[in-house]
């Protein structure tokens, strides 16, 4: 039967309830309906009034205009925390997959490099994949380039082992990708089965708080009957009374498929520019950021800030994530263009040789000395004296 319950079964029993109870459902469930003008005018005149409470007569026209303003930016702003950390999980995820996805390309085109032109048995790219985690990646490139700079090693030999540990490092790296998607995915399930809570809705709605939760209760049984009924109609066969108990948690587990509204983020100054962290962001999605500061640059996406930024949102920023997802599908992750980029990210550092400028590419004279200069005066005087004779 849970397959039978929609989010559009869930929003037409919500629309059937008393206005009462219609604002109660909404309010707990925020992050996925909106209050309209008519509930919060109705939120406004069900609020107990402190003046009146007080003892005094208030002003209605002032009151009202007041109290609506007050209620719409309470309403605004837990409407746009709740949706901000969806879309931030969502994003965190999207963003992993698809760099867990590139990771498996890089793995995948290093591998074939090696069996194929490499002519590296499979046991040895194994032995590569099994060392992995075990692998020190900064002291092995140097000693590389050191050997490359003395002319001890091939630029075949160098490639070769230069595609070993960008494999191992690519294994590292989606292991991490993978333990973050992980993360994300469990704060996704726990955000998705929490309503607002009583507090939050007290502060939007100002009834005290034994009142709400008893128009809490009240109204959670009425939905959860309204619902049953609903599903009986859909489906012939009768729905157990049990069932009700879970029907609350379906229906949390139901709006939380709901496609995630995107926001307008603004930049909000990490890495002090935006082309700096636009061009930071394709070194990331690369995975040669680093693997001592993609944790960190991770981090601060994640939180939407750095030490860097502005902080200019009250809450944290979706900038860096929505631009990362941008990055992400801007690059060609093709084979062709895999291969590409490792063969280019492996070759060794050309080698500068020194070219032969036109002054130097010219044949010099040699300079006499004194005694070449002494036997050529006294040839040609020899010369011209037997030219007198």
């Amino acid at each position: 039967m849970s397959a039978l319950l929609t989010s559009e079964l869930i929003a037409s029993t919500i629309e059937q309830a008393p206005i009462q109870g219609r604002v109660m459902l909404k309010l707990l469930l925020l992050q996925h309906f909106d209050i309209t003008s008519e509930e919060i005018s109705y939120i406004v005149t069900d609020r107990p009034d402190p003046r009146c409470v007080a003892g005094s007569k208030p002003l209605h026209q002032m009151v009202k205009q007041d109290a609506l303003r007050d209620v719409t930016n309470r309403r605004d702003e837990y409407r746009r925390r709740v949706r901000l950390r969806r879309e931030r999980l969502w994003l965190q995820m999207e963003a992993m997959k698809g760099m867990i996805a590139l990771a498996e390309g890089m793995i995948r085109t290093a591998t074939d490099l090696l069996s194929t032109r490499y002519k590296l048995e499979a046991e040895a790219v194994d032995a590569i994949k099994q060392g992995a985690r075990a692998a020190v990646p900064k002291p092995a490139i140097r000693q590389l380039n050191r050997r490359w700079d003395e002319d001890d090693i091939s630029a075949e030999a160098y490639q070769e082992a230069r595609l070993g540990l960008e494999v191992q490092a690519q294994l590292r790296l989606m292991e991490k990708y993978k333990k973050r998607l992980e993360v994300s995915e469990r704060e996704w399930k726990s955000i998705n089965a929490a309503p607002l809570q009583d507090h939050e809705i007290g502060h939007i709605w100002g009834i005290p708080a034994g009142s709400l939760a008893a128009r809490k209760v009240k109204h959670l049984h009425h939905y959860l009957h309204a619902i049953q009924a609903n599903l009986q109609k859909v489906s012939a066969q009768a729905v157990p009374t049990t069932v009700a108990l879970d029907l609350w948690k379906e229906t949390l587990s139901v709006l939380g498929q709901r496609p995630v509204e995107r926001s307008i983020a603004h930049y909000d100054g990490l890495e002090r520019t935006e082309e700096a962290l636009v061009e930071k962001l394709r070194t990331f999605a690369w995975g040669t950021l680093g693997e001592d500061l993609e944790a960190k640059f991770w981090l601060s996406l994640v939180h939407g800030a750095s030490s860097n930024a502005v902080h200019s949102e009250n809450t944290r920023s979706v900038f860096g994530l929505q631009r990362l997802l941008a990055v992400l599908a801007e690059m060609d992750s093709s084979p062709d263009a895999l291969e590409e980029e490792l063969l280019a990210r492996t070759a060794p550092t050309p080698k500068v040789v020194p070219e032969l400028t036109s002054e130097a590419a010219q044949p010099t004279t040699e300079e006499m000395g004194q005694m070449q200069q002494h036997v050529l005066t006294s040839f040609i005087g020899e010369l011209h004296d037997d030219l007198r004779r």
